[in-house]
């Protein structure tokens, strides 16, 4: 599959001038390996609506290929060295991709310079007055939810996160040159040291990432040099009750100003006299001790409390009055795959979620408990890597005390080595959750799961998929199902 691409043009195409290159990306070609990734996608999209030809590859068609396509990309499926473009200014690869790809063997070959996702985000934020928000849970929504207020605040924010943000139709979005971009930044490779913003966020700090990173101290001392990172008139927006985050704070150099957002009266933004309403969180805000006034969440969690108290602080740090933000924070709905609403049929009602790390589950599963107040909870939950479900067994094992039934399948593989899936696997975990008393059952593949949703799930009844790879087509499958059944 291919077309030819077609030149965008938008305010930003004929002044945005990378720093350090001094060339406007109207008049440039990138080539991006593995383009068909949510953030790799978002990246591209926001190049188009700068100006700039893309061009890319993808080993498989989707539905993100053929919308990149409509937009003017030029894509291949398949990775050959022929794809690469004989005039490039840059090509841009995925995370996945690796030194012998033929791709990257071609650009190299013919001179062309080749950037990590994690270096372009960057040189691009260095057109605008940079968001950066990091953390090992909550990165999507808080992004998202920040480039939501923003725009709806009148700010025109530039954005790229790593979900689709259905309220602005996409995970990538152009705004004004020079204004604020948001951007959600990954510790997985350190990349997002390759970002210096003007507002860094920093929600928490947890073991993750344990393939890349030898130890917690590592992370957080990464956590540390991006933090560092932050520009010099710049200020950091941290959550002031996460131990391994104060280590960072005690490290900040002195120009970088720092405000905190928690529960605790130290902190600068807080939540006061907070309730559950409708199944979602209400509470009054207060900043620095003043009063702003309450606000309804429209989406579920307590610990959306703290990413909306994270939300409120980087906009107020970007310099939106206070009255127009706690208007629309609530009005924002959520990400993709994040305690998403799929559907209600005959009584059974499906969700399907990205959580992939213990803590994560444990939010995302009272959440649901707390929203929906179901007669039974299932969970169908794909772990993300055999290391890091290795590294974290026992965390995971207890993790889902709320699910009333928990299926494992295989264990999604990805940057995993050899050794790693000798180690562990998808019935190890299994074990592990009835140990602790927990109904959980293996049942390899899809399809399996399908059908034991099917003659087991009663009216009433919550179902849930959860986690990072390709789990949410037994969401899809089983609502077919069910209106197949109807």
């Amino acid at each position: 599959m291919e077309t030819h691409p077609e030149k965008v043009t938008s305010p930003a195409a004929c002044q945005a001038v990378e720093r350090g290159r001094g060339w406007s990306l109207s008049d440039k070609t990138c080539h991006f390996i593995g383009i068909g990734g949510i953030g790799m996608s978002g990246l591209a999209k926001l190049l188009m609506k700068n100006g700039a030809m893309v061009v890319g590859s993808d080993m498989e068609d989707s539905p993100v290929v053929r919308e990149l396509v409509s937009r003017g990309a030029r894509i291949f499926i398949g990775h050959e060295g022929s794809h690469v473009p004989a005039h490039c200014d840059a090509v841009v690869i995925s995370a996945a991709i690796r030194p012998t790809n033929p791709e990257v063997q071609a650009a190299r070959a013919a001179g062309f310079e080749v950037l990590k996702y994690a270096e372009m985000l960057g040189e691009l934020m260095d057109c605008y007055r940079g968001i950066a928000v990091c953390g090992t849970h909550g990165k999507s929504t808080t992004s998202g939810w920040l480039a939501y207020v923003l725009d709806r605040c009148h700010v025109e924010p530039s954005f790229i996160v790593g979900a689709d943000i259905p309220q602005l139709g996409g995970s990538s979005g152009v705004g004004k040159l020079g204004g604020w971009f948001v951007a959600e930044a990954c510790e997985y490779d350190r990349s997002f040291l390759n970002l210096h913003p003007r507002i860094g966020v920093m929600l928490n700090i947890e073991q993750d990432h344990l393939d890349y990173y030898k130890d917690e101290q590592e992370i957080v001392d990464a956590f540390c040099d991006f933090a560092a990172g932050i520009r010099q008139d710049g200020i950091l927006i941290a959550y002031g009750e996460d131990q391994n985050v104060a280590k960072v704070l005690a490290s900040i150099p002195n120009p970088v100003q720092v405000r905190t957002f928690g529960r605790n009266e130290t902190c600068d933004y807080r939540a006061d006299n907070p309730a559950i309403v409708d199944g979602t969180c209400q509470f009054d805000v207060i900043e620095q001790g003043r009063r702003l006034g309450r606000v309804h969440l429209g989406v579920p969690g307590e610990h959306n409390v703290y990413n909306a108290l994270a939300v409120i602080a980087s906009a107020r740090a970007a310099g939106v009055d206070s009255e127009a933000i706690l208007q629309c924070l609530g009005g924002f709905t959520g990400v993709d795959r994040r305690l998403m609403l799929k559907k209600s049929i005959n009584g059974i009602t499906v969700l399907d979620d990205y959580a992939h790390h213990p803590t994560e589950i444990r939010a995302s599963l009272q959440a649901v408990r707390q929203r929906f107040s179901p007669k039974r909870l299932w969970c169908v939950f794909q772990p993300h890597q055999y290391s890091r479900t290795r590294f974290l067994l026992e965390d995971f094992a207890d993790s889902f005390a709320l699910a009333d039934v928990t299926i494992v399948p295989e264990i999604y593989f990805v940057r995993d080595t050899a050794e790693s899936k000798q180690k562990v696997n998808a019935q190890m975990l299994a074990e592990r959750i009835r140990s602790r008393g927990s109904e959980a059952v293996f049942i390899p593949d899809f399809a399996s799961i399908v059908e034991y949703l099917a003659t087991h799930v009663e009216p009433a009844d919550l179902v849930i998929t959860m986690g990072a790879g390709p789990i949410w087509k037994v969401a899809d499958e089983y609502l077919q199902r069910l209106t197949e059944n109807r």
